[in-house]
């Protein structure tokens, strides 16, 4: 389960080169995905491990390679023609004729390219039939009705069970480009993608880690790469109710964005682990109290009534050690990234930044597409996985328990 966080995508291509390239030097255990889930960046990862999976070996040093040479001025020009369009979208919709694309202050042509031209689409529903991969799933935001869809591609036709969140909705079809770019469109940021006539935007707005399709689709083992730093219990800040120190003015518009985009993207996921994990103790309460038909007599009655089975899952989530924001903060102040980035993104960045506290720069960790920031969030991935190795041989061998 590969999560959102745009730029911070970056780590999760860290952690898959450990997983590639490490876990089976250090353990002799080799990973193997049967099923990929991917929310707004994540799902263009999820993507790349899809058209990949029939060579594995290679998987880990591409995405680290091609995360860690990314520039911020060819990923997210802007120009004066940018600003001009996204004034003229907000009072308008599209014109009939348009482009898939509408709206959206940055203009995603580069990023396009770097999909488009990085993922070799067609090896995706060759890698699912001849067995490398089960399932790929990819989800996006519906513009009309919020509701989330989960582009589904996988061998066996339609789809499995699907639950009842009138909300979210599975579809079952060839995931393309477009799927992947409008998984990944920040709203305001990026323009909305039109998919078959219909607009769609970030998955990760209400489904950021996507759990619940990988469990429909049959997940009996997850792995969730995490992009929030979580820090321990006694350094966490404490809510303060007292009057803010003189000179402390109202936050700005960026930070509110930062913050914003942290509660729809980062937050669901602790809710979604513990969701599973309740369900997990139910399950293993029930059989020491019921013995082991509990489950069985329990699902006879769930199936009955229309809802979905309920099954153990092992899960184990990956985090970064380090606060990404701190970390995009001190890259946007440094002067090696003023010297090398001069578009007029990076120069917002950078002014942003030095004006900021040090622990304020959760915008800037989402918009830095550059190689001074990626590629430190590649190693750290690497690192951070390296340091659950043990756990990772124990998920992904043939007996985990």
């Amino acid at each position: 389960m590969l999560s959102g966080g745009a730029a911070r995508g970056a780590y999760e291509a860290g952690v898959l080169a450990y997983l590639r390239d490490g876990l089976v030097r250090d353990t002799g255990v080799r990973a193997h995905f049967d099923i990929v889930c991917g929310s707004s960046v994540g799902a263009i990862n999820a993507c790349v491990l899809a058209a990949t999976a029939n060579e594995p070996d290679m998987q880990g040093s591409v995405m680290a390679s091609r995360w860690s040479t990314l520039n911020i001025d060819d990923v997210l020009p802007l120009g004066t023609t940018d600003v001009l369009r996204f004034t003229r979208s907000m009072f308008g919709a599209a014109p009939a004729g348009s482009s898939h694309r509408h709206g959206g202050v940055l203009d995603p042509t580069a990023l396009e390219k770097v999909v488009l031209e990085g993922i070799p689409w067609t090896m995706i529903p060759r890698n699912i039939s001849e067995g490398h991969l089960e399932a790929l799933a990819v989800s996006a935001t519906h513009v009309s009705s919020g509701h989330t869809v989960i582009f589904v591609e996988r061998r066996e036709p339609g789809l499995p069970p699907w639950g009842s969140d009138p909300f979210v909705h599975g579809f079952a079809t060839r995931i393309r480009p477009q799927h992947a770019l409008a998984s990944a469109a920040i709203p305001i940021v990026f323009p909305a993608v039109s998919i078959d006539g219909q607009y769609y935007c970030d998955g990760g707005l209400r489904l950021n880690t996507p759990i619940a399709p990988a469990v429909r689709l049959g997940a009996e083992r997850v792995l969730v790469v995490s992009l929030r730093h979580r820090p321990p219990e006694a350094d966490r800040p404490r809510l303060s109710m007292h009057p803010p120190t003189p000179g402390h003015g109202p936050p700005s518009a960026f930070f509110l964005a930062g913050k914003v985009i942290n509660a729809l993207w980062l937050d669901h996921i602790d809710y979604d682990l513990d969701r599973l994990r309740r369900t997990n103790s139910v399950l293993d309460a029930g059989a020491r109290a019921f013995g082991d038909a509990f489950s069985d007599r329990l699902n006879e009655q769930l199936s009955s009534q229309g809802a979905a089975p309920l099954r153990t899952i092992e899960e184990l989530r990956i985090e970064p050690s380090q606060d990404l924001g701190v970390l995009a903060g001190e890259v946007a102040r440094s002067s090696e990234f003023a010297r090398r980035a001069k578009g007029l993104v990076a120069r917002a960045l950078q002014r942003y930044a030095k004006a900021s506290d040090e622990s304020d720069a959760d915008a800037v960790s989402y918009l830095l597409f550059d190689q001074s920031y990626c590629a430190p969030l590649v190693e750290l991935g690497i690192a951070d996985a390296r340091a659950h190795k043990e756990q990772l041989a124990k998920l992904f061998s043939s007996d985990p328990r």
